[in-house]
């Protein structure tokens, strides 16, 4: 299957929209985990958060990724530079050592649509991904993917798993004894 992947912008928001659906993705996320505080998060609920995604969008900066198959909104991955996200530099668990340095840039989450799942679509995400760092600025990408050994919750896939990292040449740098979600990195050229 053929994806074509562009960035999220305001030309783009419905497409965003409606691939997020009224639920935006899971549990009214509208992909503000790792943006806000949990509490935050918890207060915007579902309208909220959807309106601090759209607002993200629409000011211009980065916010992530969208990929198109068969001409559809199919899947989403969120990149940005890891100051973004404050929820990655405020954990305890894979906090990196160097929080304020934005050239380092960060993959939170990915999400395919329903009917475009078990396609494929997530190796081509992750190396546009890569590319959309790159041509940032940044000095390498992390993401925070779980380790599936043993099984897990469908859940916690958001963030992919190890095996799609190291397909992508990604190197575990961090695996914290409290869990199961360990620090990926590459390095840019």
């Amino acid at each position: 299957m053929d994806l074509v992947v562009e960035p999220v912008n305001a030309t783009r928001w419905e497409d965003l929209a409606d691939l997020f659906g009224p639920n935006g993705t899971y549990r009214g996320c509208w992909c503000q985990t790792w943006r806000l505080t949990s509490k935050e998060f918890t207060a915007n609920g579902n309208a909220g958060n959807r309106a601090a995604l759209e607002s993200l969008v629409k000011s211009g900066q980065q916010v992530g990724l969208i990929g198109y198959a068969d001409g559809k909104p199919a899947t989403w991955c969120s990149v940005a530079p890891r100051p973004t996200f404050p929820k990655v530099i405020r954990s305890t668990t894979i906090a990196p050592p160097d929080p304020e340095d934005d050239s380092v840039w960060s993959i939170v989450c990915f999400f395919v649509r329903a009917g475009f799942r078990r396609k494929g679509l997530l190796d081509p995400m992750l190396a546009a991904a890569v590319e959309a760092a790159r041509k940032g600025g940044a000095r390498a990408i992390e993401g925070y993917p779980v380790d599936t050994e043993g099984g897990s919750k469908p859940g916690a896939l958001y963030t992919g798993t190890i095996e799609l990292y190291v397909r992508n040449g990604f190197t575990e740098v961090v695996r914290p004894s409290s869990g199961r979600r360990v620090v990926m990195r590459r390095e840019l050229d």
